[in-house]
C-alpha cells in the first residue's frame, strides 16, 4: 500500500537525518563497499612496530594494526589484498607485490623509498658512530635520493599503472623522527636529530614529486605525527630498541591509527 505523502516525506527526512548524523551518505557507503583495495609497500605499510603480526606473513610482518587493515575493517571493501612487506625496496614491490593488481583494482596504497635510500643504515650509523660520521651518512642518502631514487620510483609507479589502469593510487610519506628541543637527555645530538629530520623531509619531497608526476595522490604523515615524535613525551614512534632492533624507528600501533590512517582517509 502506498504511503501517504506526508508519511513518505517524513520517512525520507528521517533517513536523511540519520545519514547526516552518522556522517555517511548512501552513495558513499555503496561506493566504498564496491572498492577493490590493494595495499603495497614497505614496513611502514606492513605495520612493523605495531605488533599483532599475522604469523602467515612470516618475515613481512604484516600487522592487524597496520593502517591498511584498519581502513579495510572500517570500510569493508569488496576485496582487500595486503602484500606490503618489511624491508621492501622498489624492486621488491615490482617483483613480489603486484600480483593482486588488475583492471578491476580501484584503490592502491603504498609507502616505498626509505629502504632504497638506506634508512636502516643511516639510523645504525648515527646511533653507533660519531656525529660527523652520522651527518656524512645522511648526506650520502640525500645524494642517492637526488641521483637514483627518482628512476626507481618511476619504475614502481609505472608498473602499478600498467596493471591497475583505473585505480586511485595514494602514496604515503614518512614521519619526522625527532622533536627538536624535546625531552631526550641522552642519545643522538641535536645536530644529528636535525639532520635525520631534514633527510626525512628530503625523501618525502622526492617521493611526492614523483607521485604527482604520475598523477598519484601524495599523503604526508608529518602533520599528524607532529607532537608525537621521539623525544616528544608522547611518541608514536619506537626509539632504538636493542631487544627488538627491527621495530626501532617504526610507528607504534598509535602511530598507525593516529598518524597513517587519518592521512590515508584524507587522501581517499
Amino acid at each position: 500500500m502506498r504511503l501517504p505523502r506526508f508519511a513518505a516525506l517524513s520517512s525520507s527526512l528521517l533517513l536523511g537525518a540519520v545519514l547526516t548524523l552518522t556522517g555517511v551518505s548512501a552513495a558513499q557507503a555503496a561506493e566504498t563497499a564496491a572498492l577493490d583495495y590493494v595495499a603495497l609497500g614497505d614496513s611502514y605499510s606492513s605495520g612493523v612496530g605495531a605488533g599483532s603480526y599475522d604469523s602467515a606473513s612470516g618475515d613481512c610482518k604484516r600487522s592487524t594494526k597496520a593502517f591498511p587493515v584498519l581502513w579495510k575493517n572500517a570500510n569493508a571493501p569488496s576485496s582487500f589484498a595486503f602484500t606490503a612487506c618489511s624491508g621492501a625496496r622498489t624492486g621488491d614491490v615490482t617483483a613480489n607485490q603486484l600480483g593482486p593488481l588488475s583492471a578491476a583494482t580501484d584503490l592502491v596504497s603504498i609507502t616505498i623509498g626509505g629502504n632504497d635510500a638506506g634508512f636502516a643504515d643511516v639510523m645504525t650509523t648515527c646511533v653507533l658512530q660519531s656525529e660527523a660520521t652520522c651527518i656524512n651518512r645522511v648526506n650520502q642518502a640525500k645524494a642517492y635520493v637526488d641521483s637514483t631514487l627518482p628512476g626507481k620510483l618511476d619504475s614502481v609507479y609505472t608498473a602499478i599503472r600498467n596493471k591497475a589502469p583505473g585505480a586511485e593510487v595514494v602514496v604515503l610519506g614518512y614521519p619526522r623522527f625527532y622533536k627538536l628541543g624535546g625531552n631526550c637527555v641522552a642519545g643522538l645530538s641535536e645536530a644529528e636529530r636535525s639532520a635525520i629530520n631534514g633527510a626525512s623531509d628530503y625523501l618525502n619531497a622526492a617521493v611526492a614529486k614523483r607521485a604527482a608526476d604520475h598523477g598519484y595522490t601524495f599523503a604526508s604523515v608529518v602533520p599528524p605525527f607532529t607532537g608525537h615524535e621521539i623525544c616528544s613525551g608522547s611518541a608514536w614512534l619506537h626509539s632504538v630498541n636493542w631487544l627488538n632492533i627491527g621495530e626501532s624507528y617504526h610507528p607504534t600501533a598509535a602511530g598507525q591509527s593516529g598518524g597513517y590512517l587519518p592521512s590515508f582517509n584524507g587522501a581517499v
